[in-house]
């Protein structure tokens, strides 16, 4: 929805030089906006907190400091999970899938990770699904 009259552009990412090490940058396969989207997941529980934004620098701030640091498309800046509400994440391990184009960052989380006050920001909102049955093993096998 790039072109939509209504919508005002997303403010550009700083330009300067990357600082993240050249054999991670190259495994990244990037959105047209520099940036892929990362999957965070509580290390001890395996919930899926929330996904964010990460560009070459959010993700060489998040490997180098162990706090998890995101690029705020709407707001057009780097951000520190937790740095305003106190609801931090410390960085017990960060994955890249098989395309280039996800991370997986696995943390330990301080009080909730989503902006609404929510444990994760999949908590609010459950769409109605189809549940299908699983597979008996032997259809599972095959």
């Amino acid at each position: 929805m790039a072109d939509d009259p209504a919508r005002p552009p997303a403010p550009s990412r700083p330009s300067a030089p990357s600082r993240l090490a050249p054999e991670i940058a190259a495994q990244l396969t990037r959105d047209p906006a520099g940036l892929v989207a990362a999957v965070v997941q509580e290390e001890q529980t395996r919930e899926v907190l929330m996904v964010g934004w990460m560009d070459d620098e959010a993700l060489h701030r998040t490997l180098t400091t162990g706090r998890s640091t995101f690029w705020s498309r709407s707001r057009g800046e780097y951000w520190v999970k937790g740095e305003t509400s106190g609801h931090r994440q410390w960085v017990r391990e960060v994955r890249l899938d098989c395309d280039g184009d996800t991370l997986l960052v696995t943390v330990r989380q301080d009080g909730a990770a989503c902006h609404t006050g929510d444990h994760t920001c999949f908590d609010a909102r459950v769409l109605p699904a189809l549940v299908a049955p699983a597979p008996d093993n032997d259809e599972a096998v095959r």
